[in-house]
């Protein structure tokens, strides 16, 4: 991974990444989305309300967002707040988007 200025969280969450035997280019993406989501709230992520994790839904399904996507990034904040913040009960307030159905060609 390339060094960029790291907090403590950071570290922490780079640590556990780590420990877990995450990928480097799972760790990347988990870093890339958690950062993103701290880019939208303006502050450090650990300090995000239910209510500003619905807002920063909106926007990626406005957008199209791929589900994909969406859901790596979900995946990656659920990571964050569960193992790295110990807010469990944040899961709870995202939720993965399915994959609509395709039609046989």
């Amino acid at each position: 991974m390339t060094k960029e200025r790291t907090t403590a969280l950071r570290e922490w969450m780079i640590e556990d990444m780590r420990i877990r035997s995450l990928g480097d280019k799972s760790q990347q993406a988990h870093i890339r989305a958690v950062k993103d989501f701290a880019r939208f709230l303006g502050r450090s992520p650990d300090t995000a309300t239910p209510e500003k994790l619905r807002a920063y839904h909106l926007p990626m399904t406005d957008t199209e967002v791929s589900p994909s996507v969406y859901n790596a990034r979900i995946t990656a904040l659920r990571f964050f707040f569960s193992t790295i913040c110990g807010r469990e009960e944040v899961k709870r307030y995202m939720q993965f988007r399915t994959q609509p159905p395709r039609l046989p060609p």
